[in-house]
């Protein structure tokens, strides 16, 4: 049932593209009552954008403090839990790496002319122009000082670093104060995912509204740029799933090919889902029974993965940012490349492992750069598409991990 409503919901946004395309194509110059069509279109998907950017703050935060106040409660943060992190950290700083490399090898100026025409849109960026000032800005959103204004601004590093500090917490106190505290976030991260759930069964019609104001005030020449970011984010994904990942099981002694026989009925499953959670059962047997991993490793590495490791997403969602920033004509300095990558990572290891997760994500590192988050209207067409892939190489990477991380601990497991 899950797999039909995921082929369903992606049926509906392929249909939803071609429909507004046309629509937005004969509503060129069109008006009602005085009232643009394409203004009436940016209307209605800026309120599918409002909706997302309403259960940021409350998803994030219960999914930290939910996760970390289990975990910790399992003695994770030993040994095997810093040879985890150490793994996490690893592959999505690379695969990062892989969507900077790509971006700045390719050329965006034949795609200007085409969104010149399309509505301004506010771009109030605040990026930092120096070393000093990344860091201090960095940290300054870090440690807010007060969470309530940090959550009324949306200043996600601040919520981030509390939601962390209090899942630690959790795990010290003893009693039926925590296991009443950790019910209640364990109940209402299930629920913000749920609610996510219904929010994304909108998004047909959020991409109808956004793609068919893209169409209606830019022409269909707006819409050549889509295809490109298509090919750019495939390209980084496969560089990381076919190159980086085998070399990393290499050089710890794993056959990539053993591993790829091992864990392939995991990606199948994560491709038709889009899910890294409803995968998680399928991983965890293709890593335990198929590879061979203890159940002690697995038990930990995978599911902790599910949350923690998004190298896909992270991916994705750096090179969407340097993408948008230069269709929108901002060029980045390196220093400003570098808070972008640092913000990919650091989204990456806090996000539900959910269909279009990323968006939410997405929105949250715009946010911080000061970018409209209306921008990913350039984007969201191949949103649905792109979560099917990009699932598929977060969940070899949780494997990938897993495996890396028992042979660390002296397990035998897929040698080459």
């Amino acid at each position: 049932m899950a797999k039909a409503n995921k082929n369903t919901l992606l049926k509906g946004v392929l249909a939803a593209i071609i429909l507004a395309v046309i629509i937005g194509y004969y509503s060129q110059g069109v008006s009602i009552g005085g009232l643009p069509l394409a203004a009436l279109y940016e209307m209605l998907g800026q309120l599918f954008l409002n909706a997302l950017t309403m259960i940021v703050i409350p998803l994030v935060a219960s999914s930290l403090i939910a996760g970390i106040g289990g975990i910790t409660l399992d003695r994770s943060f030993g040994r095997l839990g810093l040879k985890t992190f150490f793994y996490y950290i690893v592959t999505i700083m690379i695969a990062v790496l892989i969507g900077v490399g790509i971006v700045s090898l390719v050329s965006f100026d034949q795609f200007k002319p085409a969104l010149d025409k399309i509505s301004e849109m506010p771009t109030n960026i605040q990026l930092p122009s120096s070393g000093y000032d990344l860091v201090k800005q960095i940290l300054f959103k870090i440690f807010s000082g007060n969470i309530f204004l940090a959550a009324s601004q949306g200043n996600m590093l601040g919520i981030i670093l509390f939601s962390v500090l209090f899942g630690l917490g959790l795990s010290k106190i003893k009693g039926p104060s925590q296991a009443s505290l950790l019910s209640f976030w364990q109940g209402f991260s299930a629920v913000m995912m749920s609610v996510t759930h219904i929010i994304m069964k909108c998004l047909p019609f959020g991409v109808f509204f956004l793609v068919a104001r893209t169409v209606a005030s830019g022409g269909l020449t707006s819409f050549s740029s889509i295809g490109f970011f298509l090919l750019i984010v495939l390209l980084g994904l496969a560089l990381f799933l076919f190159i980086a990942l085998p070399i990393l099981l290499y050089m710890r002694g794993v056959s990539p090919l053993k591993y790829f026989k091992a864990v392939s009925p995991a990606l199948v499953t994560a491709f038709s889902t889009s899910s890294s959670a409803a995968t998680l059962p399928i991983t965890m047997e293709c890593v335990q029974i198929n590879a061979g991993v203890s159940n002690r490793i697995c038990s930990f590495v995978i599911p902790l993965g599910t949350t923690v490791n998004m190298t896909g997403s992270a991916l994705y969602e750096c090179v969407a940012v340097l993408f948008i920033a230069a269709m929108l004509g901002i060029d980045l300095t390196l220093i400003q490349q570098a808070m972008v990558v640092f913000l990919s990572l650091l989204t990456a290891m806090g996000m539900a492992g959910i269909p279009s997760a990323s968006l939410i994500s997405l929105i949250i590192i715009l946010n911080t750069l000061g970018l409209p988050a209306e921008s990913i209207a350039l984007i969201v067409p191949v949103e649905r598409i792109l979560d099917m892939f990009r699932t598929v190489v977060n969940v070899a990477s949780e494997a990938g991990c897993a495996i890396m991380v028992a042979r660390w601990e002296g397990e035998n497991v897929l040698p080459r």
